[in-house]
C-alpha cells in the first residue's frame, strides 16, 4: 500500500493557526477532493475537530486519537500503525495522511509520496508546521503553478514529491 501525505504549506512550512487553515484556496480544495475520493484518509483528532467533527464524504475516515469517542462514519485508531492497518483492511492501493502537524511528523519517514500545495507566502501567526522535506530522501518530480486571482489570495504551486 502506498502511503501518501497531502498537505498545503506556506513557504515557512506553516499549515495552520488556532486549529484552522491559514488560507482559502478553492482550486486546492478541489484537487484534494479529487485526489482522495474513494480512498482512506488518516488524520489526527484536532484535524477532525477542525472539520466540524464530521467525516469527509466518499472516503474511509480514520482518526488517530486516544480520547475521541466513536463517531458515525469514522474509524478510530490509537496510533499511526493502527491507522495504517485499518487502511490496509480496506484493500486500497493508497492511503492519504491529511494532518495535522504531529501526524505528518509521525508518518514522514514511512511516506512514499507527498502531494504538497506550496502556498507562496509566509504566515507569522501560524502555530502548526509541516516538517522539512529531506531532499536526500524525496525528489520533486512534478510542479504546476497557479497565480493569485479573485478567488485565491495567494499564488501557489502543486508539487509532487516521491521517495528516491
Amino acid at each position: 500500500m502506498i502511503i501518501s501525505i497531502v498537505v498545503a504549506a506556506g513557504e515557512d512550512n506553516a499549515i495552520g493557526a488556532n486549529n484552522d487553515l491559514l488560507w482559502k484556496l478553492p482550486q486546492d480544495m478541489r484537487f484534494f477532493k479529487n485526489l482522495t475520493w474513494g480512498m482512506p484518509v488518516v488524520m489526527g483528532r484536532k484535524t477532525f475537530e477542525s472539520m466540524g467533527s464530521k467525516p469527509l464524504p466518499g472516503r474511509t475516515n480514520i482518526v488517530i486519537s486516544t480520547t475521541l469517542e466513536m463517531h458515525p462514519g469514522v474509524h478510530l485508531a490509537s496510533n499511526m500503525e493502527h491507522a495504517l492497518s485499518v487502511a490496509a483492511d480496506t484493500d486500497c492501493k493508497e492511503v492519504f495522511v491529511i494532518g495535522g502537524g504531529q501526524i505528518y511528523a509521525d508518518v514522514l519517514d514511512r511516506a512514499d509520496c507527498i502531494y504538497m500545495t506550496r502556498v507562496h507566502g509566509v504566515f507569522p501567526h501560524a502555530d502548526t508546521f509541516f516538517p522539512d522535506i529531506d531532499q536526500r530522501v524525496f525528489s520533486c518530480d512534478a510542479t504546476r503553478s497557479v497565480p493569485a486571482d479573485e478567488r485565491h489570495a495567494h499564488a501557489f504551486t502543486f508539487e509532487t514529491w516521491k521517495r528516491i
